[in-house]
């Protein structure tokens, strides 16, 4: 915070590039810092020297005179490094940089951008830009950019983005529809400070409710999820996230490496921050409204108010594909509503009080809903009145609002007809939608978030029973020198790792001949064992056995052991010739169960990103998988868990018996841990674990482990 005061408390601002010019930026810059009503000094410069709106003009920044700690710089790219230098020498500790002309006009604005860096990180100065707008505060009141707008309604939603074109449209947004922006932060190149460190300063401004991001990626990834994390706990992050899909998954091979794309791991990142991510700018903004003016939701059981019985059952269905719910009404609440209403109006939720319906009929329902302890929100809906006006309702209804302790958004449908009342639920700040759809979502952004402020953010210190050192050791041995590529760790390695992490799986052996094979699996109880022996071929360039003939189950007589060694050495010698077999694994065949796929896969913004989903062959044609950022915490275990079929039926399911989902959660955690622990694990992936009847444990039946080449 201390780093970055100057930007949000200067005592001073000077303008590197002021002009007389009214069709000139540096103009437009100049009449909102003196226009906005700040109230530090304000200092211009230009070589040209003279006057502008009463000031002299320096040609020099070293004749500004003291306060001074706040440079804005509008100057061509090519002069803007020596006039960063001035401010340097001058002691100024910070500069926004609006000039455009750098890193994203190509290589030569690169090399300038990097300059500027390196004068920079000289003098100790920070920088905001290059090609910025710059940043606006409404309170203090502080406006440093050229945008058309200079004395912005103060509010309470901040408004930071990676994008200067947006800024402006946002403005605009904000007027539209009634909400007032706290600050507006524009970061442009972000040369230096990113969206990570202005998070907290700006979510420590106390007029600030809502903080909402526009980004094109993120610079650091995991400092992003902290310091969002810290401030998430405090005030709601909402994020609008573009690109989605101008990158490429990265080529892998494992099947977690294929579908980790790096949209998933923003995903996972947010989830994990406790920043709520929209889709579209216009979800963005409903939810701002929401966040910023309804109190703190404590559930997800919604009422609907409305005199349009269809108008209820949109406002339903919207309710529920946003994983909401109706609530159930008390019997006492129904007859008040039945008190005040026609005999043919419903009482049920959704509440239709018929088209007849009056403003003094919508206030007293409104308030029995608010006082019925199971009513968690509300959603009023006004369409346009047949005899009474929305604005007579509006009346109304703002009166039982005033003091509200619970969320109430409105759906006012249509446009002419009730536009008279959009202003006075502006003033009273209650969210407005012209949809009923657009209501529903606004409250379920209210529970994402409440759900997120009670969650846990500090993984469960579980195991005290793990060998990291002995895993550290195995890594070292088998670290590839490759520069270009990782290395996939041999099965008795990988044994070790999952021994020393309390992974469990079945007992093995490595058979290199027939023979051995045999002896193997009558050591491993071949003739005691219902389900007879598998054998695996390992090869560290055969991941995908199954497809090749590579696996061979309930092998139950020494006969049957020794044929099928020939077999799978023959099967893979004809699919890949040249490949370097290892042997063949021998393991009893463990007995039946359901199968899930958990794996781990390093992103590099992020870092480990773990999956689980649905087990076997058919894992990338089902794409049945869920994924979260290590190290998990619980709510993230029962994350991916929840949101797979794999893991919602791991509880039984029709002739399904229960498995035991807790042992999964448990292999799960350590999985996950593990990932964390050793950034030198590239991938691992457990295809399929096993899963036995509730109480009976997992096994891991196949896992393959690549470590990254050393450092």
């Amino acid at each position: 915070m201390n780093s970055l005061k100057s930007f949000f408390s200067p005592r001073g601002v000077v303008l590197i590039g002021a002009s007389q010019d009214t069709a000139k930026l540096g103009y437009a810059v100049a009449h909102n810092l003196v226009n906005c009503g700040y109230q530090g000094a304000v200092h211009f410069v230009n070589p040209k020297g003279g006057s502008l709106f009463g000031r002299s003009i320096y040609s020099r920044v070293c004749e500004i005179p003291d306060p001074v700690d706040l440079a804005i710089i509008l100057l061509p790219a090519s002069i803007v490094p020596n006039n960063l230098k001035e401010c340097g020498e001058r002691g100024i500790p910070a500069a926004i940089i609006s000039s455009g002309g750098f890193r994203e006009t190509g290589a030569e604005g690169a090399i300038l951008e990097a300059e500027c860096l390196k004068i920079a990180r000289q003098y100790g100065l920070r920088l905001i830009g290059p090609n910025c707008v710059g940043l606006i505060d409404t309170h203090q009141p502080l406006n440093t950019t050229f945008l058309p707008h200079t004395n912005l309604p103060p509010g309470e939603i901040a408004f930071i983005s990676q994008s200067g074109a947006i800024c402006d449209i946002a403005i605009d947004w904000a007027l539209s529809q009634g909400f007032g922006l706290s600050w507006l932060v524009s970061l442009g190149n972000q040369v230096d400070v990113s969206e990570s460190e202005v998070l907290p300063p700006v979510a420590a401004d106390p007029y600030t409710r809502v903080l909402v991001l526009y980004l094109e990626g993120v610079q650091e990834g995991r400092q992003f999820i902290e310091k969002a994390q810290q401030v998430s706990r405090q005030k709601p992050v909402l994020v609008l996230k573009v690109g989605k899909f101008s990158a490429g998954q990265r080529a892998a091979v494992s099947h977690t490496g294929a579908l980790a794309g790096q949209e998933t791991a923003y995903e996972a990142a947010f989830r994990k921050a406790g920043v709520i991510r929209a889709d579209t700018t216009e979800e963005l903004f409903d939810w701002a409204r929401a966040l910023a003016w309804c109190p703190p939701i404590q559930g997800s059981s919604i009422a609907i108010l409305t005199n349009a019985g269809g108008l209820g059952v949109i406002a339903a269905d919207a309710v529920e594909s946003n994983r909401l719910k109706l609530a159930e009404l008390t019997g006492e609440t129904r007859s008040g509503l039945r008190a005040v209403l026609p005999p043919a109006a419903s009482t049920n939720n959704p509440v239709d009080m018929l088209g007849s319906a009056t403003p003094e009929q919508y206030a007293t329902c409104l308030k029995l809903l608010l006082e019925d302890p199971g009513v968690n929100a509300l959603l009023v809906i006004i369409p346009p009145p047949p005899v009474k006006t929305a604005q007579e309702i509006a009346q109304a209804i703002i009166p039982v609002l005033e003091n509200r302790q619970k969320p109430v958004v409105v759906a006012l449908i249509g446009d002419q007809s009730v536009q008279a009342a959009v202003k006075p639920f502006h003033l009273a700040r209650i969210p407005e939608y012209r949809y009923p759809e657009k209501a529903a979502s606004a409250l379920a952004a209210l529970v994402k978030y409440a759900r997120f402020q009670t969650g846990t953010i500090s993984p469960a210190d579980l195991f005290k029973d793990i060998h990291r050192d002995r895993v550290q050791e195995l890594l070292n041995q088998y670290s590839p020198e490759n520069k270009d590529s990782g290395d996939w760790l041999p099965q008795n390695a990988i044994e070790e790792i999952l021994t020393a992490y309390k992974i469990p799986f079945p007992p093995a052996y490595l058979a290199k001949s027939a023979k051995e094979a045999v002896e193997f699996a009558n050591q491993l109880g071949l003739d005691q064992s219902p389900w007879g022996m598998v054998l695996k071929i390992v090869s560290p360039e055969i991941l995908h056995k199954s497809d090749i003939g590579g696996v061979l189950l309930n092998l139950k007589d020494a006969q049957s052991v020794e044929k099928g060694f020939d077999q799978i050495i023959q099967n893979v010698l004809s699919a890949h010739p040249h490949a370097a077999i290892q042997g063949v694994l021998v393991q009893p065949v463990i007995p039946p169960g359901q199968e899930v796929i958990m794996g781990a896969v390093r992103d590099a913004q992020f870092g480990p990103l773990v999956m689980f989903g649905s087990g076997g062959v058919e894992v990338e044609g089902l794409k049945d998988v869920a994924f979260a950022l290590a190290p998990l915490v619980p709510q993230e275990t029962e994350y991916l868990l929840e949101n797979t079929w794999a893991g919602r039926k791991l509880q039984g399911y029709r002739n399904l018996p229960p498995a035991d989902r807790s042992a999964v959660v448990e292999v799960l955690s350590r999985l996950s841990q593990l990932v964390w622990d050793f950034p030198a694990i590239s991938e691992i992936e457990i295809n399929p674990l096993r899963v036995l009847k509730e109480g009976m444990g997992v096994f891991a039946l196949d896992v393959r482990l690549k470590v990254q080449n050393k450092v």
